[in-house]
C-alpha cells in the first residue's frame, strides 16, 4: 500500500528554507519527495492544502509506566494495572504528535515489542528498563522509617528502577538490563525531587560504580544516561564517560564546557517542574517532595542558556509523570524563551534522533527515512512555539507509513 500526501511543505531541521513537495510514502519508508499527483491502485492520497508536513517528534525522557505523580505508589501497583494504565499514555504521545519516545526507567523491552507488533497503541519506544540506583537514591522510594526489603518491587511493571549497591551489583544489573533488551543503561547520580529521602544535591554513584556501568554499557556497544541536577555530579558523570545528562538545571560554565568536550548530550526536563510546582500537591506528590521542587526548577531557564553557550547539543526530554503527562508539548513553549526556533525543532528531530541511534532512519524528511511524519499548522522554523498547542495546530500524524491521527478537513 502506498500513501501519498500531496501540496506539503516540506521542513526538517537541517533545511535552510521550507520546499513545497509530493511525499511518496511505501512500505512504512519515504521513496519520493517529488511524486506525480496522480492517483493509482493501492495508493491512498491525501492532501494537505499547503500544510507543513515535518519529522514525526522524538521525547528522549518519558516514563510510560508512571501513571502517578507519586512514584512509590506506581511501584507498588500490580503488573496488569500498571500495565494497563500506560496504554493511554502512550496513546496520548502518539496523538500529539510523538512518533517516537525514548524510556529512561520503568517500561520493559515487552512493551517496546507491543507496540513494535501493533498489540498496542503508542509511540515508538527505546527502553533502558529498570534504572539503576544506590540504596537511599531517586529510585529507593521507601519512606525514611521503612526498613524493609529495598528490592521488592524492582520487579513490578511500575517501577521506574531497582537498587544496586556496589560495583559488582552495579554490574550485573546492567548486565541483567542488557540481556533483557535494553538499548542503554539509566543510573541515578544524584538525587531526585520524586524519592522522598536524598536531598537533590547528593551524589549517586561513586566512581568506581559509575565507570562500572559505563564499562558495561560500552562493552554492549551502548552508553550511560544519568539522572542529574548539579555540577559536581555532571563534572564526576562526564570524567566517568556517561554519555547522556539528563535534566542538568543546576550545571555551571565549567561543567558544561567539559560535558561539550567529551561530546554529551544533554536531555533538559523543564516542563516536569512547572507541573509539579503547580500541580503536584493536587496530584498526590509527597511534602517530602513539594519542598524539593525550588531546588531545580528556579535555574532551568538559565541552564539552557549556560549548555548553548557551551555548545552541548540538547535532545527533547519532559519527564512528566501522572496526568501532568498531557503537557508534553509545552517543553516547545518553554524552551523558545531561550533558545532559536531551529535549535529546538532540531532536539525533537535531529538531535533526539541521533542520541537514539538511529539517526539514519528519523529526524529527516528525506528519501530512504522511515515514514514518520506529522503535518502541522505554521512553519516550526519561525515559531517552534506553535508546536506547544497540538489541539489547535496538528493536523496529521503518520507512524512507520500509517496514518494514526488526523484532523484534516
Amino acid at each position: 500500500m502506498q500513501l501519498l500526501l500531496t501540496n506539503a511543505l516540506l521542513v526538517d531541521a537541517t533545511m535552510a528554507e521550507p520546499r513545497y513537495g509530493n511525499v511518496l510514502i511505501e512500505n512504512g519508508v519515504i521513496r519520493d519527495l517529488d511524486a506525480r499527483r496522480a492517483p493509482a491502485e493501492d495508493r491512498n492520497v491525501v492532501d494537505l492544502g499547503g500544510r507543513t508536513l515535518m519529522p514525526g517528534l522524538i521525547d528522549c525522557h518519558v516514563h510510560v509506566v508512571a501513571s502517578m505523580m507519586n512514584l512509590s505508589a506506581n511501584a507498588q501497583l500490580p503488573d496488569a494495572t500498571a500495565m494497563l494504565r500506560s496504554l493511554p499514555i502512550m496513546r496520548g504521545m502518539l496523538a500529539r504528535g510523538f512518533t517516537t519516545v525514548r524510556d529512561v526507567g520503568g517500561a520493559p523491552y515487552a512493551l517496546a515489542e507491543g507496540v513494535e507488533q501493533g498489540l498496542a497503541e503508542g509511540p515508538r519506544l527505546v527502553v533502558c528498563g529498570k534504572a539503576l540506583s544506590k540504596t537511599g537514591g531517586h529510585t529507593d522510594f521507601r519512606a525514611r522509617a521503612d526498613t524493609h526489603d529495598p528490592y521488592r518491587w524492582q520487579n513490578r511493571f511500575g517501577a521506574l528502577g531497582r537498587i544496586a549497591d556496589g560495583v559488582d551489583e552495579v554490574r550485573r544489573a546492567a548486565r541483567q538490563e542488557l540481556r533483557q533488551g535494553a538499548r542503554f543503561i539509566k543510573i541515578m547520580a544524584n538525587g531526585g525531587v520524586g524519592s522522598p529521602t536524598d536531598p537533590v544535591a547528593w551524589i549517586g554513584y561513586s566512581v568506581d560504580e559509575m565507570t562500572a556501568a559505563v564499562q558495561e554499557a560500552a562493552d554492549a556497544q551502548t552508553y550511560v544516561a544519568a539522572h542529574l541536577y548539579t555540577a559536581p555530579a555532571i563534572q564526576r558523570a562526564v570524567q566517568c564517560g556517561v554519555h547522556s545528562l539528563e535534566h542538568c538545571n543546576v550545571i555551571d560554565a565549567e561543567a558544561a564546557v567539559a560535558a561539550a568536550a567529551k561530546g554529551c548530550v544533554a536531555v533538559p526536563t523543564l516542563v516536569i517542574f512547572e507541573a509539579l510546582a503547580q500541580d503536584g500537591e493536587r496530584l498526590g506528590l509527597l511534602p517530602e517532595s513539594m519542598a524539593k521542587i525550588g531546588d531545580v526548577r528556579n535555574s532551568g531557564l538559565a541552564s539552557l542558556e549556560i549548555l548553548r553557550k557551551a555548545g552541548v547539543a540538547m535532545a527533547y526530554g519532559t519527564d512528566l509523570l501522572g496526568e501532568a503527562h498531557e503537557r508534553q508539548c509545552e517543553e516547545f513553549a518553554i524552551r523558545a524563551q531561550v533558545l532559536d526556533s531551529r535549535d529546538v525543532l532540531s532536539s525533537a528531530t535531529t538531535v533526539a534522533a541521533k542520541l537514539i541511534r538511529m539517526e539514519d532512519k528519523l529526524g529527516l524528511v528525506r528519501e530512504g527515512f522511515l515514514a514518520d511524519l506529522i503535518a502541522v499548522e505554521g512553519n516550526p522554523l519561525e515559531d517552534v512555539a506553535l508546536l506547544a498547542a497540538p489541539s489547535r495546530n496538528l493536523k496529521l500524524v503518520v507512524q512507520a507509513g500509517q496514518i494514526r491521527h488526523s484532523w484534516l478537513p
